[in-house]
């Protein structure tokens, strides 16, 4: 977080790329860190069969990469404007291709948490450099790439490990040997990258987490928090959960299954952003929250009915839901902040949603525990419908985007 400069130093070593290589090779790593996030998806009823944990254990494994994630952005997110981009994106590169080694040889859950620990620390670390590395080097395109690569990344994850665990060799080690293989020649390629700001004092004291909310933007992050944490909730459960409920619904235990369901979400998610990204903030919030109300409840028909197809119509319009929703949300938001606010708001923006992203899932592990895999889900999904309901109605009442 904090202020960023983006001015190049005046002359650059001749062996660095152009700010074109620079810039696609920025956009391919932050794909590759979602593709990471996402890859153990498919594996986790795998680990669930070899190991026996239950699904509260499951969602913990998913919710630690969620919480490190979060702390390590709030905590390194600004040191990237002082020591420089081109260090923070290749030693979080490195890190995260530690945690693919550590996924590869993991014998037990307490590796799991582990790897899932230092992936959530190096995907938060890069994140913020790359975001705002892509910005440095093309503020024009920079915003579409970063709302879609996560996105692709995501489902390239989880639908490229399901189909190498299904039908390749080594399903608990091969996708992690490609993401390894990957990862270091990104990081090798990141330190030919052109640095984008000067070296500046006081990284200690940036590194301290500022989290504040202006009081003329509490009004609107209250008003979009409904459909924002409704959103994150929703796939917080698809790639935790998501996979053992739709091989219950189906009777197929196919790891391709849940990368295809997982794929769906994401990607109609993606190209949502694309193809309507030219709507007022309003009217994405506003369809944005009816159609994810509209997609939990096609799904929940689609687990009683025990019909695969209504539980993909489903998981497809409640990713067009997520997808104007978090964009509408993001786009209401960042302009109610001056320059010199935006970095707490957005502190507290992204708190929000991977608390939303991790906590409610973990809480459906346990229920699940309790009541049952089909019950959970029920109370789950009311609850995101209340809650993008709570969001149509405030939208409608409380008009706020332009």
């Amino acid at each position: 977080m904090g202020t960023r400069q983006t001015t190049l130093t005046a002359s650059q070593p001749p062996w660095l790329m152009g700010r074109p290589a620079a810039l696609w090779l920025q956009a391919l790593a932050l794909l590759t860190f979602m593709a990471a996030s996402s890859a153990p998806t498919p594996l986790y009823s795998i680990y669930r069969e070899h190991w026996g944990f239950s699904a509260s254990t499951l969602t913990i494994i998913f919710g630690v990469y969620a919480i490190f994630l979060l702390l390590a952005l709030l905590v390194l997110g600004s040191v990237s404007d002082h020591i420089g981009r081109r260090p923070v994106i290749a030693s979080a590169l490195a890190l995260d291709a530690v945690s693919m080694v550590v996924f590869m040889t993991a014998s037990a859950v307490p590796m799991l948490i582990a790897a899932r620990i230092v992936q959530g620390v190096a995907t938060g670390a890069a994140t913020s450099a790359l975001t705002a590395g892509l910005m440095d080097l093309d503020s024009r395109r920079s915003p579409m790439i970063n709302s879609v690569a996560p996105m692709i990344g995501l489902a390239v994850g989880a639908f490229g490990a399901s189909i190498l665990v299904q039908f390749a060799p080594a399903p608990m080690q091969l996708v992690y040997v490609v993401l390894l293989v990957v990862l270091v020649l990104q990081a090798l390629a990141a330190c030919f990258m052109p640095e984008t700001v000067v070296r500046r004092p006081g990284v200690l004291a940036a590194m301290l987490p500022t989290v504040a909310v202006p009081r003329h933007a509490w009004r609107v992050l209250l008003l979009i928090a409904p459909m924002d944490v409704a959103g994150w909730a929703l796939g917080g459960f698809y790639f935790s959960l998501g996979p053992t409920l739709i091989a219950q619904v189906t009777g197929v235990h196919d790891p391709v299954v849940g990368g295809v369901m997982v794929a769906i979400l994401t990607l109609t998610a993606a190209a949502v952003v694309v193809v309507l990204r030219a709507w007022t903030p309003q009217r994405m919030l506003v369809v944005g929250a009816s159609s994810l109300a509209l997609g939990v409840a096609t799904t929940l028909g689609g687990v009683h009915g025990s019909a695969m197809w209504l539980f993909f119509l489903g998981t497809a319009l409640s990713g067009l839901g997520f997808g104007l929703g978090f964009l509408g949300a993001l786009r209401t938001l960042l302009p109610v902040a001056q320059p010199h606010e935006r970095a707490g708001l957005m502190a507290a923006f992204y708190i929000m949603n991977y608390l939303a992203f991790c906590l409610p899932a973990v809480l459906a592990g346990v229920l699940t525990n309790v009541i049952g895999l089909a019950a959970a889900s029920d109370y789950y999904g009311a609850a995101l419908i209340v809650l993008a309901l709570m969001a149509l109605i405030g939208g409608r009442l409380f008009p706020i985007g332009k």
